[in-house]
Formats: structure tokens, sequence, C-alpha cells
């Protein structure tokens, strides 16, 4: 589904990664893990064509990043669907309305399809009751939900998901990410998600890529080594048992902030920033 490689990536004219070589198929859990700033976001954004490809070899479907026309760009994002971290809905209108606005934007037209489509996605994610609540009534988890139920609307191959715990508490972030990991395997939808909550990759294994110093590369596990005992003589065995040690490795674990996110005014920017993420 998306081959890279060799690929540099640059934004504002300053690098930030360097001879990415990626695969990913159908069906995997990806985490991409790094430090802020480190390139995942970026990374991201080159397989939805928001960040350009300057040299290397990419594709996305049969899509060629480097040589693919503009008006090629919607037809690329109907096959993927994108969980950012700040949600991104609109706040002046419903749930039911947010989740218009994005399929007549993509080309939707029957009210009784919109609707029946709406309530799917809504059901999956379980949210199947709040269709006419404004998004700040709900709580960041419920927001989260609505915001991976419109990243389903278009049945997308591949699910993109920037932090998407990152303005959640530890529970709430746990329902998400199971959320996200149901889909992928009960669905055989691929999810790429970035994220620095080493916990939840204990709980949720998938495959980790690691962004750093201007490179990704593979997170292997390293198995454990086996243990050896040293045999004992016949003439000095002792009917106790040896004794083994014990050994415990700490494990990383970086608890999201649990920000409660404010209310924003709705504005012609907000329209017109959504309505860009899905390229009428």
């Amino acid at each position: 589904m998306i081959k890279y490689k060799g690929v540099t990536i640059e934004r504002e004219q300053q690098l930030l990664l360097k001879d990415v070589d990626l695969e990913v198929s159908g069906g995997e859990f990806v985490y991409l893990i790094g430090k802020v700033g480190s390139g995942k976001s970026s990374l991201l954004k080159t397989i939805y064509a928001e960040i350009s490809i300057i040299y290397g070899e990419a594709r996305v479907f049969e899509y060629d990043l480097q040589s693919m026309r503009r008006s090629q760009i919607p037809y690329l994002r109907r096959k993927l669907g994108i969980v950012f971290q700040d949600f991104q809905l609109l706040t002046d209108r419903t749930v039911q309305q947010n989740l218009e606005f994005v399929l007549k934007a993509t080309g939707w037209k029957e009210k009784m399809e919109i609707d029946q489509r709406i309530m799917e996605v809504l059901r999956l994610v379980g949210m199947e009751n709040k269709g006419y609540r404004m998004p700040n009534t709900l709580s960041g988890g419920e927001q989260q939900r609505v915001v991976i139920a419109r990243a389903l609307l278009n049945n997308p191959s591949v699910i993109l998901a920037d932090e998407p715990t990152g303005n959640l508490d530890p529970e709430t972030s746990r329902m998400i990410v199971q959320l996200l990991y149901d889909i992928c395997h009960e669905r055989g939808t691929t999810v790429i998600m970035s994220t620095h909550n080493m916990s939840l990759i204990d709980e949720f294994p998938g495959r980790v890529l690691k962004v750093e110093d201007g490179k990704v590369t593979a997170v292997i596990d390293q198995p454990a080594q086996e243990e050896t005992s040293q045999e004992v003589p016949e003439e000095t065995q002792s009917d106790s048992e040896p004794c083994s040690d014990d050994s415990n490795s700490d494990e990383d674990h970086c608890s999201p902030q649990d920000i409660q996110p404010e209310e924003q005014s709705h504005s012609e920017e907000s329209d017109q920033k959504l309505s860009e993420s899905v390229e009428q």
C-alpha cells in the first residue's frame, strides 16, 4: 500500500528526514515513535500529500507522490482516513452536520445514503446516540470518537492517526487505541499511528518505527537470552533447589496530559481548513 525508498522530506527549506525506506502492507498496525519535532507528523503529511516529497521514490496505492497531479490529490485522500490530535471539528454545527459536511465535500449527494452512512460510522465508534450534540458538549474522548467516525466515512484502506491520544487521559487513551486496534484487526484497515505513549504499545502490539535524528528505523524487540545453568558435580549436589535471579526491565511510560479542549468559535477559516483536508 505504501512504499518509500530513499525519500528526503523538507519543510520550509529545513531538512526533516533523509533516506527514508518504508513499506506498509494491508492490515498492519504501525506505530511511529519519537520526540516532539522529530518529523513524525511531517512523515504522515507526506502520505496524504500535504507535504511534497523532494527526493526519492514514494508511492501510496497507485499514486506516485512525486509525479501526481494536484487534481489527483482528492482521490488519494478519499482512500485515507485522517485522525487529528486537535480534532478539527466544526464547533458551530452538530456531530451529524460535521459528518454531512465531509460526505458532501467528497461527492455524496443523496440524503438518505448520507444519513445511513453517518449512522453506520457513529455506531462503529459507539456514538450512535450523539449525532445531535454540539462538539463542545462532548468530552475529549467522545470528540476523538467522532473524529475516527469521520475518518471512516469513505471506507478508507489506511487510517493515519497523528497523536490521537495526546490530549486525553490515560484510560480514555486506552479506549481510543482499542477502537483503532479493533478497526485494524476486524476490518483489515491499515493503521499508522504516531505516539509517545509506550505503555499503549505494550498493550496493543504492532510494528514500531522510530523517528530520530532525521532517520526512520525499525524497532526490533531483542529476544530474552536463554539462561544457562552450570552442571553441579554429583558429589557436590544438594537436595536444595538452585536459586535464580529475577531480572526486571523498566518500561518507559509517558502519561498523556488530561487536557479538556477549550471551546473554539467557528470561522470561515475553520471551514476552509477542513474543506482543504478532504479536498472537494
